[in-house]
């Protein structure tokens, strides 16, 4: 066989490389916004996740954010142990383990409402090509959805 049958192996071929290198650079860019309000990329989107909804349950967090109790639970963990939000059975249904915001929770929302225009400024795309580029990517996160 020649190299040519194998062009489909070829690294810059691949969709998947540029997906996995782009989204490692730019959690890597939010570092520093992140770090001057104590939070890590994941402890970030579920905070987003919260300050949509300040009280949801453990489960309803994780298919939001497409993670696993696994990855889930240290990270509710961490943010109690902040005092960002508390985490408690459910008085209705025992099996669920339900978040809530604290007031610090809340008020962190102040301190982190820059950092999405802070990180649009360190990308290398128009408003319209980052748009484009969230509708694609949404489109192909909802079409691999069990």
């Amino acid at each position: 066989m020649d190299d040519a049958s194998f062009d489909a192996l070829r690294l810059d071929n691949q969709l998947c490389f540029p997906l996995y290198a782009c989204a490692r650079e730019v959690v890597r860019r939010y570092k520093p916004f992140l770090d001057a309000i104590g939070l890590t990329y994941t402890q970030y989107v579920t905070m987003l996740v919260l300050w949509e909804r300040p009280r949801l349950t453990s489960k309803a967090i994780g298919d939001r954010l497409h993670l696993d109790s696994g990855t889930l639970t240290p990270v509710l963990k961490r943010l109690d142990e902040k005092g960002l939000v508390t985490r408690a059975l459910d008085s209705m249904d025992k099996r669920n383990l339900m978040v809530a915001l604290t007031d610090a929770g809340r008020a962190l929302r102040d301190r982190a409402a820059d950092i999405p225009a802070r990180l649009d400024a360190c990308l290398p795309l128009t408003v319209g090509e980052a748009a484009a580029l969230h509708g694609l990517l949404r489109k192909l996160l909802n079409g691999m959805e069990p």
